[in-house]
């Protein structure tokens, strides 16, 4: 605990307790308010670490296995950190034809990171998604909210590249 009563963490500063703390009173009375006090939590920190659970169970009056269920449930929720930049990369039929399985290993062999994980450095974080919906710019890449065509295991890292 920290000196305003606060469970330590590194990814949580003292600028965003007061505003935890207000998300939880203003919900508390609240029938099945969990799901919109994890989802705000989660917009302030950027994830939703096992003591934020915590603290948010015991300040809402909730057993700490209704919370973890709630967050463990939802896709919605991470638990774990999410880097500044989200690379999707579609695994779908057409992109594996044409080879998204090879851009896959490049940036997991460059970035040192595994499907469904983040960068040591939170600079990206990659997921691989069934379908993009652009089959025709086989195979597709998406970085944040831009959506690359034709990406080859040769360009995937100079697009990458572009995003610091």
């Amino acid at each position: 605990m920290n000196r305003t009563g606060h469970p330590d963490h590194p990814d949580i500063d003292e600028t965003m307790w007061p505003q935890i703390d207000q998300i939880i009173k203003s919900h508390r009375n609240l029938s099945g308010a969990i799901i919109a006090v994890l989802r705000e939590c989660q917009d302030i920190v950027g994830y939703l670490p096992v003591e934020l659970l915590d603290y948010i169970g015991q300040g809402m009056n909730l057993p700490r296995s209704e919370v973890y269920g709630v967050a463990s449930f939802y896709a919605l929720f991470s638990m774990t950190p999410k880097g500044r930049h989200t690379i999707k990369l579609c695994l779908g039929t057409a992109c594996y034809v044409k080879g998204i399985k090879e851009v896959m290993s490049r940036v997991v062999n460059q970035y040192h990171v595994k499907e469904g994980q983040t960068t040591d450095d939170r600079r990206f974080s990659l997921q691989g998604v069934r379908c993009l919906g652009a089959c025709g710019l086989a195979p597709v890449m998406v970085v944040d909210q831009d959506t690359h065509g034709d990406v080859s295991s040769d360009k995937v890292i100079e697009i990458i590249e572009r995003y610091q």
